[in-house]
Order: structure tokens, then sequence, then C-alpha cells
């Protein structure tokens, strides 16, 4: 039997996002440690999935992020040797994010994904979606997607409804 799928390499490029918090004693809040690795590298292996390059970009609230932030994804998107991208982003702002992105990676794949739960926490959705998106950047054609709540929406229909707390259609 051979595999419908060929071997594709990946880049994971992480944006921050609740994903990567940790909560604060001191302050009582969420917050980025100062621990220069991210979450996104401790889910992976925990997960065994070690075949992605991951980067990290910067760790920000993506409540904090501007156009220059996104100007700077989409560099790094273009840039990268890799084709199929995984993008980690804070669920605020996820959505300018991906529109932002839409129509401008070329042929590249990329998806952007994120947690409404920091994965220190436990019980995160950050697995869950990081799962979804792994696979999703294997086998959907180039385009800017969210995959997040086990849904794959295209750039222009990503929405966070905060009334119920998630991506829906």
């Amino acid at each position: 039997m051979t595999n419908a799928f060929p071997h594709v390499d990946i880049a994971v490029l992480v944006t921050g996002g609740t994903l990567d918090k940790v909560h604060d004693t001191e302050t009582e809040s969420l917050i980025f440690s100062d621990d220069p690795d991210t979450h996104v590298t401790q889910l992976l292996n925990t997960a065994r999935c070690y075949f992605p390059r991951v980067e990290i970009l910067f760790k920000i609230d993506s409540l904090d992020m501007t156009d220059a932030h996104r100007q700077q994804i989409l560099t790094r998107i273009i840039a990268s040797p890799e084709t199929h991208i995984v993008v980690t982003h804070g669920t605020g702002t996820i959505e300018q994010t991906a529109k932002f992105l839409s129509g401008k990676t070329g042929s590249k794949t990329v998806i952007l994904t994120g947690a409404m739960r920091p994965f220190s926490l436990g019980r995160s959705d950050g697995g869950f979606n990081m799962g979804g998106a792994m696979i999703a950047v294997q086998v959907l054609p180039k385009g800017v997607y969210g995959v997040i709540n086990g849904r794959v929406f295209h750039a222009e229909d990503l929405h966070k409804d905060t009334k119920l707390g998630r991506f829906d259609v």
C-alpha cells in the first residue's frame, strides 16, 4: 500500500496567545513566562510529533497585535523554506490576522490555531486544536485557514463567538 499523502515539511510559527500563557501567582493574572521556549514544543513532544520546525516570532497577547506584527508573520511565512505552516495565535484577534494574510501567502498552506485556555493550566483545548492544525496543514490546498474547535474555516469565515466561547459557522 502506498501513502496517498506525501511527506511535507511543516513550520510552526509561534506568536503567543493564551496557548502559551501561564498563571502568575503574584498578580493573579495570565502572563507569558520568562522562559525563552514555548509550550508549543512541549505540546508537540507530548503528542510524539517531532517533525515540525518550531520558530518563535514573539509571544504577545493577540489583543496587543498590530498590523506591524501581522506583517512580520507574513514576512516569515513567505521567507520560510516550508510550504506548510501552522501559526499559533491568540483567539482574540485571530480572525483579523487570517484576513490580513489571506491572498498574500502564495503557494503556501497556512493554518492559524490557538486555545481558549492555557496549555499550562491543563484541560486546555490547545492540544486538540494543534492536532487538528497539524493534520489540516498536510491535506488542505494552498490558502489561509483557521482550525479550531474541531472545525476548518477559510480565513474569511473565521469568527469567534464570544457569547458562546467558541468558533462556529
